[in-house]
This record gives structure tokens, sequence and C-alpha cells, in this order.
């Protein structure tokens, strides 16, 4: 089955607009035909009743000529029986003009008659008053009928071919001004496609025109470049991050493919038993960069679970309480601090933070837990050799790892920090490095609940 509804919403505005258009100038040209019919017929009419009137005022005993003018030429005096007694010129042999016979209580009435011979002409009947029917025929009663043919405007239906022709001209008018505006107002969404259709996943630095004004259109192409804008950055951030997914696995598992070719090749002089201790230490630092890989991937890009209150002063001594090796740390909690968030997520900061404080305190950890202004308030600080101001915001970064992180950590993955600050965005905070007297000093604020 064909189509019938056009696919261009130009085209379908083009012929809604066309379809309305004809019928409300055709009710126009409708109601004008009838006001312009209905106002000459009362026009014509009155000058029909002027005629007749002074016809009957002028007639006298024995003299009952009518008085045409060249407006209304036809007359006629009818008597009761139907008989024409007097009449003009044009309806000399012509029978009455209307068999209607105005009563005493309707003495003028007003017609339009149709025949063969005459067509259409506007009548008025007119009943001879009772005072000049006694005085001229005894009483009998008489009829004048002063009529006059219709206008050719009206006979021949001119008016209602004007009509038409206007409204069909006006329709067209309307059709084609909606064609041509539609379209002008289309012209920037059919930029905005074409070069949409140019842009591909290999090239987001392209933008669509973007029309002047603040109208639907232009907002439409404001949205579209913030969203080619953000996915632009989004794919780059991919893209490194997969470029430094790619360089932290390559030698872990270029040294795994190492050493067990190593051990095919001499199967004398190498100690399986070692070869493996070694490769499952390997598999085991692998798996471990891809946990933290895919735990950093679904806090970017997950759906956020629903937030609950968390008691973070009783978080802080509960992860505190676990560490039970290396340094010491010791918690100080002012008084509990709740906020809202998913505790399975912040737990794994908060242990994150303490891991990688320990490894680079000399002596103890400290961890205290406050709140001002609104937030909560974590700090987590060793007494180490701290972190310079210029490499504190790049300690954040993926795979980021100093050069004092890899002496104490070699197999780590230099995810753990930029772990923490996704979390602590996801939850609306911030992860800063402040200065500190000695060593590092970490500051997690987040918005606080019900904070006292």
């Amino acid at each position: 089955m064909p189509r019938l509804r056009p696919s261009s919403i130009r085209a379908r505005y083009t012929i809604a607009t066309a379809v309305l258009s004809l019928v409300a100038f055709t009710l126009i040209g409708l109601g004008l035909d009838y006001t312009i019919r209905l106002r000459t017929q009362a026009i014509t009419f009155l000058e029909t009743q002027r005629v007749a009137t002074d016809w009957i005022a002028a007639m006298q005993p024995g003299n009952t000529r009518p008085t045409p003018t060249n407006e209304v030429n036809l007359l006629q005096l009818v008597d009761s029986q139907g008989r024409v007694v007097q009449a003009s010129a044009p309806l000399a042999g012509s029978p009455p003009l209307s068999s209607d016979q105005p009563s005493v209580d309707d003495r003028i009435q007003d017609r339009v008659e149709c025949s063969t011979r005459h067509g259409c002409v506007l009548v008025t009947a007119i009943r001879v008053p009772p005072q000049v029917a006694r005085q001229l025929w005894g009483g009998e009663p008489h009829f004048v009928y002063a009529g006059t043919r219709e206008p050719l405007s009206l006979a021949e239906h001119h008016l209602e071919l004007y009509a038409g022709a206007g409204a069909l001209l006006a329709t067209a008018f309307a059709a084609w001004t909606t064609w041509m505006v539609v379209g002008r107002t289309l012209r920037p969404i059919k930029a905005i496609r074409e070069k949409t259709s140019e842009i591909t996943v290999t090239d987001l630095s392209q933008r669509v025109p973007q029309p002047p004004g603040r109208d639907e259109i232009a907002q439409l192409a404001r949205a579209s470049n913030q969203n080619l804008a953000q996915l632009e950055t989004a794919v780059d951030q991919l893209r490194h991050f997969a470029s430094l997914v790619t360089h932290e696995l390559r030698s872990p598992i270029s040294g795994l493919r190492a050493q067990l070719e190593e051990a095919l090749l001499y199967p004398g002089e190498m100690d399986p038993r070692s070869t493996i201790q070694t490769a499952l230490s390997t598999t085991e630092r692998c798996q471990a960069i891809i946990n933290e890989v895919l735990m950093y991937a679904h806090i970017q890009t997950a759906v956020p679970a629903p937030h609950e209150p968390v008691d973070l002063g009783a978080l802080v001594r509960q992860e505190v309480a676990t560490r039970i090796r290396g340094v010491p740390v010791r918690a100080r909690v002012d008084h509990d601090v709740k906020v809202m968030g998913n505790p399975l997520h912040l737990t794994g900061l908060l242990s994150n933070l303490l891991v990688n404080a320990q490894r680079h305190a000399a002596t103890r950890v400290e961890v205290t837990v406050g709140g001002s202004g609104g937030q909560a308030v974590v700090t987590v600080t060793d007494d180490g050799d701290g972190i310079a101001p210029e490499d504190r915001e790049r300690v954040f970064e993926p795979f980021t790892r100093l050069k004092d992180a890899r002496r104490r950590d070699p197999k780590g993955s230099g995810l753990g920090l930029a772990l923490c600050r996704e979390v602590a965005g996801a939850h609306h905070g911030t992860l800063l490095i402040e200065d500190s007297p000695k060593g590092a000093r970490f500051v997690l604020r987040l918005p606080a609940v019900d904070q006292p």
C-alpha cells in the first residue's frame, strides 16, 4: 500500500495549511456572497417598493397607467381574479409576475420569481389600500407588482465565481507562503543534518553550524555542539585511558611471556616451581590492574546507585580498626558526621587513602573527621616525605606513579588515587592535597547531612 502521508515536514505543513486555508476562505467567500446577495436584494426591494407605492399614489379614476423607471420597469396591476389590468411595456401580454396576493395584514411582500420568459425577477407585491380600491374599483382588491430583473452578478452566479476564485487564490498564496517560510525555517536544520552526517568517531572536532538568535533551532544547534564537545572529550579520555591501560599491562605480560618462553627453551636450567610462582605473581598483578581498571570505568560510566545516609565517623573507625599491620593509624572523630553516599565506594576510598598513607609514612598516620560549613571533612595525614606542589594534581591521574611510589610499591597500578578522586566526585565532593608541616595531607570534603 503506498504511503499517502508526505515524509517531508515542509510538505506536511504546506498541505495542512492549504487544506485549512481552503476551508476557511471558502467559508469566508460563502459568507461574503450571502451578505452581498442579501444587501443587493434589500437595496433593489427598496427601489421596487418606492416605485410601486408611487404608482399607487398616482392612480386616479380612469388613469391607472404605470410609471416605470430605468431601474424598475416591470410593473403590473392585477385584480383579485389574477387578471392583468395594466402593465408596463416589457410585460405587455405577460401573465402576472407572481401568484402571491398579499393579505390585508401583510400588504407588502418581497419575492424572487423565476420564469423561462423573464428569468429571475425581484418582485415587490403590494395590496392596494382599501380606500383606493373603493374609489377606483368599488372595493374589489387589486395588487401592484413592481419588479426588476435580478442583477447579472446574482443571476449568472458571477459573485460565486469571484468568491471561489478568490478563495483559491488566497489558498494558493497561503500555501506558497507556508512553503517558503517553513523552508527558510528548516534550512538551518538541513545544514545541521548534512554536517552531522560528516562527523565520525575518528573526527569529532567538527561542529554543526549554529544559526543566530535564541529560537529552538539555535538552541538545538548549541546543545548539539555542546554534546559533540563532551563526546570529543570523553572519546579523547577513553583513548588516553586505553593507551595507559595497554602500557601498564604490556610490561607484566611481556615479562610473563619471556619467563614462559625461557622455561620452554631451557627446561633443564629453569626451576618449574620458581617459574610458576613468578608467573602467578605477575598474573596477580595483571588481575589487580584489570580489577582496578574495571572499578574505575564502572564509577565513571555506571548509573549512580541510590545513596543512603552513611555515618562517616563510624566508617572511619571501622576502617582504621582493620589496620593492624604496618605503620600505626590513629583516628580522631570530633563528632559523628553523616553524608549521603554509597557505603561500599566510600569504604574503598578510605581504604585506598589509608593504604597510600601507610606506604609513605615514616612512623604514623593520623585521620580526623569533622564538619565545617555544612560539609563533612576527613583528613588523612602521614609523616613521610610529602608530595611536591607541582605533583599534587598529577597523582590523581590514572596510572600516574611518582618515583617514590614505584620504589615503595613496584607492583602498584597507579589507579588508587584516581579511583578516590572519582568516588569523591560521584558524591558531589572534592579530594585535594593540602599543605602540611610534614608529609602529605589528603583532605576529603563531602556534603553533610544534619550537620550540627
